[in-house]
């Protein structure tokens, strides 16, 4: 049997903070065990585990979700290359819908220089009688979905 690692060892090796770790394990994306003394003890496989969860909230995936996905895998187990292509699958169409609102949001603002400017009759955010109102709440026109 391979030798567990200690939290400082997980956060040498995984790149991430032990307040991280500790953080990572109260919402249970992780998990270690407990010697004699109390102490934190992780498989090595945790570092895999923690890779995925650092690539997916890279690419601005909420921990929730994160949590959510992971505790699906039978046996709550690192994931496995099959697993994730599953679970990068899964949040494609996120992340799509997301850089879809991003690049929306870029063009519409490249004129803009702000509220009170100059040409407020050509804002890409003008909104005359509150018309997209009707649509629903929030800024309709910065939405994905919304113009």
């Amino acid at each position: 049997m391979l030798k567990e690692l200690s939290v400082g060892e997980v956060a040498k090796r995984s790149g991430v903070a032990v307040s991280a770790l500790h953080f990572y394990e109260q919402r249970g994306l992780i998990r270690s065990n407990r010697t004699g003394g109390n102490q934190r003890r992780y498989g090595r496989d945790v570092l895999r585990r923690i890779a995925v969860i650092r690539v997916a909230q890279e690419v601005g995936i909420p921990l929730a979700e994160i949590a959510t996905t992971l505790n699906s895998l039978p046996e709550g187990r690192t994931p496995t290359r099959d697993d994730w292509a599953k679970l990068s699958t899964a949040w494609r169409d996120d992340l799509d819908r997301r850089i879809e609102q991003l690049r929306k949001l870029r063009d519409g603002l490249t004129d803009c220089i702000g509220c009170g400017c100059m040409s407020i009759d050509v804002c890409p955010l003008r909104n005359p009688e509150d018309r997209l109102g009707r649509r629903g709440p929030g800024a309709r026109r910065l939405m994905a979905s919304g113009s």
